[in-house]
């Protein structure tokens, strides 16, 4: 079997060398140049598994380079070595489509890790994923491309969209088809965690750092160690927290509470929100140096409204799973029910539609979902309308009353309940404790 190769483009001699060792010590074979045009015409030449490149070269910058392989569509992972602290020039090369990059004086143990995770694409960043985006349109086939391009990077990639539109799911599968599919997959929702904790959890403790600290405590950055950590909802996070959550992603160090030393970190970060950050940055609400760290590049979740026909892909997708659940058939959706949800804006998106079918399920007659069954709220989303109203509330209620009137109409006899609902008896259990009916 042939052993990978790598090009490692660098005007230093001595650079060169010790990369190429590093590299041959990790059993790859090491090629090297000097200038942008040599290396030019080595990527034109031969298959790299691997390009390493200075920013600072005799006839033009990595930039170039970087800029240039993406050009000619050539999928060898290239990572830039950028000067210490230099945080803008790495930022705009995984702009570019750099895979990473790496700061001098290049730490080897560093290098090892970045390599490892480039080759792994090779193998592992396959566009499979255990989990997959349902429907057909333009707008969702967008995202699927722009997921298996960003897959194929480590640059922190910023996930926006309405609430309900899947934004986790998205994010596990950027995880799931790049080269740390085989490591951790740690979700954080930053509105959930109290203030006062934040620290804590992030970053880990030692024992004795505070009252009630009896143990060490590892951090759930430490917990998604060579993996993906992904921040939902991260508009909620303190500002004071914002700072801490910057250092970390610029030096790759994470510091536990009480500790005296930071631990070096490779961790892939991405966030998400349903909120406006550039507004929230305008109004001093988010920091402008964090916005733009996690913000490389943005990938914006379509709301469900934009997706056309999806909506009935989704929805039979939906009652299949949840015939599984209660352990009946499959309902279905006559022609009214259908062009009831059609007309629908959905500002609650996906999880909205979940709920209206949760419920009409309980609700239907012999496996058949009339437009009776589907409550929403009258009208249409305004798509500049932000945030999603929660009918929760509204729609439980319906349900319970439903269920209830039927029990006290049979005595609580719930064979007999569940026949007057059109319900297996094993749905109507279910809708029962799901819903805390005594």
């Amino acid at each position: 079997m042939n052993k990978p190769l790598a090009l490692i483009v660098d005007d230093e001699p001595d650079i060169c060398e010790l990369l190429a060792i590093t590299l041959e010590r990790m059993d790859i074979e090491a090629d090297t140049c000097g200038d942008v045009a040599t290396a030019r015409n080595k990527l034109a030449k031969r298959d790299y598994d691997l390009c390493l490149t200075d920013m600072r070269l005799p006839d033009g910058d990595g930039l170039e380079l970087v800029r240039w392989m993406q050009t000619k569509g050539l999928r060898t992972p290239v990572a830039v070595i950028t000067a210490h602290g230099n945080v803008e020039t790495a930022v705009k090369a995984l702009k570019y489509g750099a895979f990473d990059f790496i700061s001098k004086p290049v730490d080897l143990q560093d290098l090892r890790k970045l390599v490892d995770s480039a080759l792994r694409l090779a193998t592992t960043g396959n566009g499979d994923s255990k989990v997959s985006l349902t429907g057909e349109s333009a707008a969702l086939e967008n995202v699927r491309r722009m997921i298996a391009k960003v897959a194929r990077s480590q640059a922190p990639v910023f996930i926006s969209g309405e609430s309900g539109t899947g934004k986790e799911l998205v994010a596990r599968m950027i995880h799931e088809q790049g080269s740390r599919q085989d490591r951790p997959f740690v979700p954080v929702n930053c509105g959930a965690i109290p203030s006062e904790l934040m620290e804590s959890e992030l970053f880990g403790h030692k024992k004795g750092a505070f009252t009630g600290a009896v143990s060490d405590k590892q951090g759930l950055f430490q917990s998604a160690e060579g993996g993906t950590l992904f921040l939902d909802e991260i508009a909620d996070l303190p500002l004071h927290m914002q700072v801490k959550l910057l250092r970390v992603i610029q030096e790759k160090k994470v510091r536990p509470v009480g500790a005296a030393d930071e631990t070096a970190l490779d961790v892939r970060i991405l966030s998400a929100s349903h909120k406006n950050l550039e507004a929230l940055v305008k109004g001093s609400e988010f920091r402008e140096d964090l916005y733009y760290r996690i913000n490389v590049i943005e990938l914006k979740v379509p709301p469900l409204r934009a997706r056309g026909n999806d909506v009935f892909l989704l929805a039979d997708q939906i009652l299949r799973r949840l015939a599984g659940q209660m352990q009946m058939p499959a309902p279905t959706l006559d022609s009214r029910a259908r062009d009831k949800l059609a007309a629908y804006g959905f500002p609650g998106n996906v999880r909205e539609l979940e709920n209206i079918l949760e419920r009409a399920v309980t609700l239907c007659e012999n496996q058949l979902i009339t437009a009776d069954d589907i409550l929403v709220k009258h009208g249409t989303a305004d798509p500049k309308a932000a945030a999603a109203p929660d009918l929760g509330d509204q729609l439980e209620n319906v349900e319970r009353e439903a269920i209830v009137k039927a029990l006290e109409a049979t005595r609580y006899n719930k064979t007999a309940a569940a026949k007057k609902l059109g319900l297996t008896l094993r749905a109507l259990r279910y809708r029962i404790e799901k819903l805390g009916i005594e």
